[in-house]
């Protein structure tokens, strides 16, 4: 019997962005390997405030997506860069609803899936699983890639009330609520205990062929005693999560020291989509010789950076310990040397450590990362630093988690046949 599961996804190509795209795609081309048949409910391309032509990997087995009328609120309805409130509640996005609830339906009538999935942090997602849900009864699969209504997250009072709102009632109606890590499983059983029991966590994870892909051609790593060693960030640095003052202040007095300079070491952080304040702050500290900003690269040319970097950097604050950078399993895959600078106490930091991978320092220390730091270096110098183990590696990949998430879609299909089916 085909199996069918209705996706509404807003991270779908061909939106630019950076590891964030992977869950949704991901999973619509491993699912058809454990009988389950996707239907990506995505967003007209317009409503993407980028769109890329790169190549994002290997294909996709022919998935391709519906799309609904969107705007984004913020291009589309703006004048003089000024737009109605209510028209960007709960986010920019919020006429994707508007289209995609009939889109929606009629896929339900045309294709009669089983399940309906929807995947936040676009939180108007939610809304429109919501809907469809309720108007069709079909069973209903929510994926939280990350908490909704935080404490002080959203700033917006209006829009924490949406988040708040929206939340409440995916956790009511949903057969299921997915969570990306162990964390905020145990915080939303903590919120909501009379639900937990419909809880689970699916981690993210790395694409196996897309590194396949990425490593085909590559040489093998020849390091000069004397050539400087490269440490890349791949991906967004928020400046609340992921603020890394106190590291570039530890790099600035190690440089002071004498420890580093800009012939031993090269610190890339490529795509953080917050140069400008990044730069600022590098300037203030004068370790632009050190520290270099990078512009976006296709996600081929991307993986290939980490592959023939020295080592890899992680920056997670411990306002997001319940969190796990998507990029994180990817620089496991690697199998590069990575300096963690996190709460090791942290989703982040556990990960980590049961990856076997112990340089880690808290993101907010400088003293500590100048520790880590420097003896994170003399361990590349030495080729004594660690990497990911092989059988964590195996666990991580996106194949082993559409597993996971494919039997909770046979759970959840099951419990909704009839006893004599």
């Amino acid at each position: 019997m085909v199996k069918r599961v209705l996706m509404v996804a807003y991270h779908f190509p061909p939106v630019k962005t950076s590891s964030g795209i992977q869950r949704t795609l991901r999973f619509a081309e491993y699912l058809p390997e454990h009988g389950w048949t996707p239907l990506v409910l995505a967003p007209h391309a317009r409503a993407y405030p980028e769109v890329s032509a790169d190549d994002i990997g290997p294909g996709t087995n022919g998935v391709d997506a519906y799309r609904a009328f969107a705007l984004d609120t913020s291009m589309h309805l703006s004048i003089g860069g000024r737009y109605p409130r209510i028209a960007a509640v709960p986010d920019r996005w919020i006429s994707w609803w508007l289209g995609a609830v009939p889109a929606g339906l009629k896929l339900i009538r045309k294709f009669r899936p089983d399940i309906i999935w929807s995947t936040y942090p676009i939180a108007t997602a939610h809304l429109i699983g919501l809907t469809l849900h309720r108007l069709s009864g079909i069973p209903w699969a929510a994926d939280f890639r990350d908490p909704m209504a935080q404490e002080g997250y959203p700033a917006d009072p209006l829009i924490w009330k949406s988040f708040d709102w929206i939340e409440k009632r995916t956790i009511r109606h949903a057969a299921a609520a997915i969570f990306t890590t162990q964390g905020a499983l145990r915080e939303y059983t903590r919120r909501y205990p009379a639900q937990a029991g419909h809880f689970s966590a699916i981690e993210n994870g790395y694409d196996e062929k897309a590194f396949a892909a990425a490593e085909n051609g590559l040489m093998p790593i020849v390091s000069s005693p004397s050539a400087p060693l490269t440490i890349v960030h791949s991906g967004t640095i928020y400046p609340d999560e992921r603020d890394p003052r106190a590291f570039f202040t530890a790099i600035a007095q190690l440089r002071d020291a004498g420890d580093i300079d800009s012939a031993s070491v090269r610190i890339v952080l490529r795509a953080t989509a917050h140069d400008a304040y990044l730069q600022q702050l590098i300037d203030d500290l004068a370790i632009q010789t050190i520290v270099s900003l990078a512009p976006p690269v296709g996600y081929q040319e991307a993986l290939r950076e980490m592959l023939m970097a020295d080592g890899l950097l992680i920056l997670q604050a411990a306002n997001c310990n319940e969190q796990i950078p998507a990029k994180l399993y990817e620089c496991l895959r690697a199998r590069r040397p990575i300096l963690g600078l996190t709460d090791p106490e942290g989703d982040s930091g556990r990960a980590l450590r049961l990856a076997g991978v112990d340089t880690i320092a808290p993101l907010s220390s400088a003293a500590a990362i100048r520790t880590a730091l420097k003896s994170f270096l003399a361990l590349l110098r030495r080729r004594e630093a660690p990497i990911a183990s092989e059988e964590s590696v195996k666990r991580a990949s996106r194949r082993a988690r559409t597993a996971e998430f494919a039997k909770l879609l046979n759970e959840i299909a099951a419990a909704r046949r009839p006893a004599n089916v």
